[in-house]
């Protein structure tokens, strides 16, 4: 008879009694949508980050994405210039204003956007960049503001992965124009659902403050006190994606679980790993700075065509893992420019994402280790 081995995760939702309590509260007080809560939320972000920092919560990251861009006045005919290793969410956000989401190579050793790369594409109809923090790595961000700053074009963080990660001393989200989180599931702390954006440009919180809650124009104030707002006028297009209180409950206790507890374990983890396949042939590792970031994922490069092999031992025996991503220009929506983009194509050939959460075991990531030694040899 096989014995019957449990499933170890590629990522989960790491949650507790604590959150347990959080929700029952709400949903003891009967008032379940964007209030109270939600301003609190922010709040707690905000002392995190920086005073000085304006922060809006909303539903999800795709929709903090979206918004962004759409407060900075992003639109028809607009391009965006972003790596093309994102998730599809990032270029969804864009051509959802409306704007051309330019395909950009990465860094072969980061696979973070290449500066390089990316002033060859800045044409007379750009207007924005949006760097993308892949696993939880900001890279040549600094460069990446200089040629915005030289070109005057707004910058946009895709930080879905970087929450809790330092760049030169200071948080991620606690400087620069507009950043953008992603609190899901999986995240290095999570909402259930639900997303953040953070800016010191008043205007461009106001005008998502309003845009989450259909465009109604400083209806957020209302529902903070439990209210709202019934005679008003929308000057723009507006969507529905608020975040709500039972939303905010959850993350407010994961923010005060972030340092003490998942920060040290998610870098343990990273650490584990790195040691263990420090001498192994045919692995690479992106580089990145290990006191400054937190990993949300651990992807690896199998190199010499076998990664696909130790994709599928991992799979047989029972252990998760992932491909982050397939490159967006790619996708038929996007034109499927295969060749387009040699770098970018090269790596997504290789990668592969191990397990990584604050529940995995040592245990569990020891067998993780020793199924990719088998699938090597």
């Amino acid at each position: 008879m096989k014995e019957v081995v449990a499933l170890i995760r590629l990522s989960k939702s790491v949650l507790g009694e604590r959150e347990q309590a959080a929700v029952s509260a709400i949903l003891q007080k009967g008032y379940l949508g964007m209030g109270e809560e939600t301003r609190r939320f922010e709040e707690d972000l905000a002392a995190y980050l920086g005073d000085d920092r304006l922060v809006a919560c909303v539903s999800t990251g795709t929709a903090a994405l979206h918004l962004a861009l759409q407060a900075c006045g992003i639109g028809q005919g607009d391009e965006v210039l972003v790596p093309s290793l994102t998730y599809l969410a990032s270029f969804q956000a864009i051509s959802a204003t409306g704007a051309i989401p330019v395909a950009c190579e990465v860094n072969e050793s980061t696979c973070i956007l290449d500066p390089s790369d990316l002033e060859l594409r800045i044409t007379p109809r750009t207007r924005a960049i949006m760097p993308v923090h892949y696993a939880s790595s900001m890279a040549d961000l600094a460069r990446i503001y200089e040629i915005a700053t030289q070109n005057r074009l707004r910058v946009i963080e895709d930080a879905a992965h970087a929450f809790g990660c330092t760049y030169q001393g200071q948080r991620v989200g606690s400087t620069g124009d507009v950043v953008c989180f992603s609190f899901d599931g999986i995240k290095n702390i999570t909402s259930g659902e639900g997303g953040a954006v953070v800016t010191a440009d008043g205007a461009v919180h106001a005008f998502v403050q309003d845009s989450r809650l259909l465009g109604v124009r400083k209806d957020s104030q209302q529902r903070y006190k439990g209210e709202r707002s019934w005679e008003f006028e929308v000057f723009h297009q507006g969507y529905r994606y608020h975040m709500s209180d039972l939303m905010a409950a959850i993350g407010r206790v994961q923010l005060s679980r972030l340092e003490k507890e998942f920060k040290p374990r998610r870098v343990e983890l990273a650490m584990r790993y790195s040691e263990a396949f420090r001498d192994a042939e045919g692995i690479r590792f992106l580089e990145y700075n290990v006191t400054e970031v937190i990993p949300h994922i651990f992807p690896i490069r199998v190199l010499n065509g076998l990664r696909n092999r130790v994709r599928q031992h991992l799979l047989d025996n029972e252990v998760q893992v992932g491909i982050h991503y397939m490159p967006n220009h790619l996708h038929a929506f996007y034109g499927n420019k295969r060749g387009a983009l040699p770098v970018t194509e090269r790596i997504y050939g290789e990668l592969l994402s191990l397990p990584l959460h604050p529940d995995l075991s040592n245990d569990e990531q020891d067998r993780v280790i020793e199924i990719v030694y088998e699938a090597l040899c």
